[in-house]
């Protein structure tokens, strides 16, 4: 795995500007004649994406509808029953340090003595023993500059056990983010964060994405906290899929097409409701809850 406050400037990863997001034409991923099935159950198929560098993509559905599969094909933990993935031009394949991953947000144990700058060095070689030609020196430079972009410098020497959930998601984002990856994906990183944290989240995801040119695909239940970052929406549900943005995909028309059944998508004070389909009040947080 490799991982602003709203308010704060934040620096960008060591080695990394925007030069780079405008320097190559080659998609982050690519999806052709997709296909993911478990037996006689096709999850989704016929699924073409281009994923430009930059680009934010929410990936939307309930429950089963195969948005933690795509990443895990993504990442090459599962294979496509059909088609072809592509990360950065290559085909897709375990262990592709081109990848950064964010995993759900779950509190890390209170007794855990892992430091937030050790949690944070895992996305540089968590995966091997030692740090390699990377050098020690290096390798703290790029853990340091990895927590500045995350306004997290003050948790470097603290135990992750002790931080909130909040400040634990900045380090996965931080841990995401140090080995420069060229596509970010999260798995409902959202989760379990009240909606003051979901907004810090995802804003630092964007910005800190946006800076280094990595792809994002954002798989969430609840849409609002990101929809100002969002540039396209993949929507999957009962083995189909729209692709486009926000205005395009999440409407009562698309979304009753999608479903099958009556489906009324609403804007208010700036939020989106969608109501009539099983599952998917989650994109209506009343301000001040929990999710």
């Amino acid at each position: 795995m490799r991982y602003e406050s709203p308010t704060t400037e934040a620096a960008p990863v060591a080695g990394v500007g925007d030069e780079k997001a405008s320097t190559t034409d080659t998609p982050a991923v690519r999806l052709r004649d997709a296909r993911l099935s478990y037996g006689p159950r096709s999850l989704w198929h016929g699924l073409d994406l281009d994923v430009s560098p930059g680009e934010f993509l929410a990936v939307l559905g309930p429950n089963g509808s195969g948005k933690t599969s795509l990443l895990r094909v993504l990442l090459g933990l599962t294979d496509l029953s059909a088609g072809s993935v592509r990360i950065a031009g290559e085909p897709a394949h375990r262990g592709n340090d081109k990848i950064g991953y964010i995993p759900q947000q779950r509190s890390l144990q209170d007794s855990l003595a892992l430091r937030g700058s050790d949690l944070v060095g895992l996305g540089l070689d968590g995966h091997r023993w030692g740090t390699g030609l990377r050098g020690r020196r290096r390798r703290a430079e790029l853990v340091r500059s990895a927590l500045r972009s995350v306004d997290a410098q003050d948790y470097g020497k603290k135990p992750v056990g002790l931080l909130s959930g909040g400040e634990q998601q900045r380090l996965r984002i931080a841990q995401a983010l140090v080995a420069d990856p060229r596509v970010l994906l999260c798995d409902e990183p959202l989760l379990s964060l009240d909606p003051s944290h979901q907004h810090r989240v995802s804003g630092l995801i964007a910005r800190q994405a946006r800076r280094t040119g990595a792809a994002v695909l954002f798989v969430t239940h609840e849409i609002n906290p990101v929809l100002p970052m969002v540039d396209r929406v993949l929507y999957l549900v009962n083995g189909q899929f729209r692709i486009g943005t926000p205005d395009e995909v999440m409407n009562s028309e698309t979304l009753s097409e999608l479903y099958g059944t009556e489906v009324e998508v609403a804007r208010v004070g700036g939020r989106l409701v969608v109501a009539g389909a099983e599952g998917e009040q989650h994109h209506h947080v009343p301000e001040g809850e929990q999710e």
